[in-house]
């Protein structure tokens, strides 16, 4: 028997979850099972190609710490690759136990949003185990916890070996009606090869730049529809503007693929706006037109981009912020 363990904590020293894996693994060790661990974070640049690893698995626990919020970034990145270019059938006969251990509120939500996306996934779902405790000293010193550890890990085990059922789930029955991989149909080889490339760098790099030089090229091929484009975005900024006294700023935005970089000057109620050579201002920023056509369609704020690195900047960053009070696309 072969069961994986996939954490998606940071793996600071004192993460109690380390140390009821590490328990976990004495446990499975004892019942013969062969167990392979994967530190989610330590594959942080390789994270699309790890549903590879679940082939030869029997069954895997998914665990995370609850820090603040939810099950964390790797584990989502982990979920969001077995989507993406997992083996759906290979999925479908492998058993999940959920390990969640909190040091603030919520790990029964991350626990249900394991089980949800597993049993998504079209996986089998075996009893998981999740607490709240403030620190790994209290696990250690408490043999009643040692026990429980013990009995679920011993229950993960029989649960594999005896293959037990569970009954349907609605979320299974949604995920064969409604939801789809927005992707094109491929085959188990397929989907690893495009998981090998979306984690290559250089590659996916490469690739960004293809797309803006076909979309220049596209560009210089309609002549004419580039100036109505580019009205577009001025006219935009001119209809939600909403001076603010006082207020002296200049913005140089530089959207991929625009000859010229979109300059914004604002003196208080006062607006200039014209796509011009410019390289200085007080905030510099560089941005997609497709992220930029988000924002101001009203769905994504300029902060929110800042701070999901959809869009970088430079200079002042107290006139950066200020972007979404002049001008209120939402």
């Amino acid at each position: 028997m072969k069961i994986n363990i996939y954490y998606g904590g940071r793996g600071v020293i004192d993460d109690p979850t380390i140390y009821v894996l590490s328990q976990i693994e004495q446990v499975l060790g004892e019942l013969r099972v062969e167990v392979g661990r994967y530190n989610i974070y330590e594959y942080k640049n390789q994270i699309a190609t790890l549903p590879v690893t679940l082939k030869d698995a029997d069954g895997v626990i998914l665990a995370t710490t609850v820090e603040w919020l939810g099950i964390g970034g790797f584990m989502s990145q982990f979920l969001d690759a077995c989507w993406f270019y997992g083996d759906k059938e290979k999925i479908a006969g492998i058993y999940m136990q959920p390990v969640v251990i909190s040091t603030t509120y919520g790990e029964k939500e991350a626990v249900l949003s394991l089980e949800n996306a597993w049993q998504i996934l079209g996986g089998q779902l075996c009893n998981g185990l999740c607490g709240y405790v403030d620190g790994v000293a209290q696990l250690k010193e408490n043999p009643d916890y040692h026990r429980v550890i013990e009995k679920m890990s011993e229950n993960l085990y029989r649960t594999i070996s005896q293959r037990t059922k569970n009954l349907p789930a609605s979320n299974q029955a949604v995920r064969k009606t409604v939801l789809r991989t927005q992707t094109m149909e491929l085959t188990p080889q397929e989907s690893e090869q495009l998981s090998a490339f979306a984690s290559d760098e250089d590659y996916v790099k490469q690739q960004k730049e293809d797309i803006i030089q076909l979309s220049s090229i596209y560009r210089n091929l309609l002549g004419g529809h580039q100036e109505e484009w580019d009205n577009e975005y001025i006219n935009a900024f001119q209809s939600h503007f909403r001076g603010i006294a006082d207020h002296k700023s200049e913005y140089v935005i530089v959207i991929n693929g625009h000859k010229h970089p979109l300059v914004i000057s604002v003196d208080g109620d006062q607006l200039q706006i014209a796509y011009k050579p410019q390289e200085q201002g007080d905030v510099i920023a560089h941005v997609s037109e497709s992220v930029m056509n988000t924002i101001t369609s009203g769905r994504m704020t300029f902060q929110k981009a800042f701070n999901t690195g959809q869009m970088t900047a430079q200079g002042s960053f107290g006139n950066f912020r200020m972007l979404d009070e002049l001008f209120v696309f939402q």
